[in-house]
């Protein structure tokens, strides 16, 4: 077993039911527009629901992060290693709080806390994936600053190779922009990528690696079409809306399922990368 890679098979993952209180403070954290409560709960019945077709125990985060829907997100506040997990402090300040009750929660499922982040560094966990066991890559921004990156350097072994890429401008520091926001990994040779937003030094390495590219295309960049959570090597869970993305990845040899998360992804920005974090993967 080993969480220090981003494709194997699905084993255990952490998730966060929506608030119905907490959406009231959507407009605050940034949502395109307001959740309906009751169905954001339903979508996410169902999002646990497709989780546990594939096999996957899921986590149940409780510790309550009162008047923050992005609390929904599991996969930014921690990231988890071999040794243990690392606490990080998001760049969105309205977040701040979120750290903490992950933290509790993954102590009393049982996991052990490698260290945390302290002021002034920040860094969130859609800024970061394992490309392969021994190589974490992540993208300096707006939400993960050079000081995260170096205390993150500072609590990992020797051996892992930490590879860090300038993320572009885009729309502004008002708008979440991640590394996962224009890729994410299928298998340990194929990745789907919006390539306008790739730096050039990640395409090279990538092509350095072997990895192919299932590239989404401009039409479905805004509907997270890059946003694919891998529940196995090649099986693939995907917010539904993506037809030419879905068909690209099909031809590529993945098997695509997919959820609707009008509510807790299209309407909050996060898809389902976004809102698991992986615990234990084969």
């Amino acid at each position: 077993m080993t969480i220090q890679n981003a494709v194997g098979e699905l084993r255990r993952v952490y998730v966060r039911p929506p608030d119905h209180a907490s959406m009231r403070a959507w407009a605050d954290h940034g949502w395109r527009a307001a959740p309906d409560p009751g169905r954001a709960a339903d979508e996410h019945d169902a999002f646990r629901e497709a989780l546990g077709d594939a096999g996957a125990e899921i986590v149940i985060g409780t510790t309550q992060v009162p008047g923050d829907p992005d609390a929904i997100y599991a996969y930014d506040p921690t990231l988890p290693t071999d040794r243990g997990v690392i606490v990080l402090r998001p760049g969105k300040p309205v977040r701040r709080a979120e750290p903490a009750a992950l933290q509790a929660d993954l102590i009393s499922a049982g996991s052990v806390v490698l260290g945390g982040l302290t002021a002034p560094a920040t860094a969130e966990g859609g800024d970061m994936f394992w490309l392969d066991e021994g190589t974490l890559l992540i993208g300096r921004g707006y939400r993960t600053n050079d000081e995260g990156i170096a205390q993150i350097r500072g609590l990992l072994p020797d051996e892992v190779d930490l590879i860090a890429f300038d993320l572009p401008h885009h729309r502004g520091p008002d708008e979440c922009l991640h590394l996962m926001s224009f890729i994410s990994p299928l298998d340990h040779d194929l990745a789907v990528v919006f390539p306008p937003m790739m730096p050039v030094r990640l395409l090279d390495l990538l092509r350095d690696r072997g990895v192919s590219l299932v590239e989404v295309p401009e039409e479905e960049y805004d509907s997270q079409g890059p946003n694919v959570l891998a529940l196995a090597p090649r099986l693939a869970l995907a917010l539904d809306g993506n037809p030419e993305t879905r068909r690209r990845m099909e031809a590529a040899g993945v098997d695509e399922r997919t959820f609707t998360g009008q509510e807790i992804s299209r309407k909050g920005d996060g898809g389902p990368t976004c809102l698991t974090r992986p615990l234990e993967r084969a």
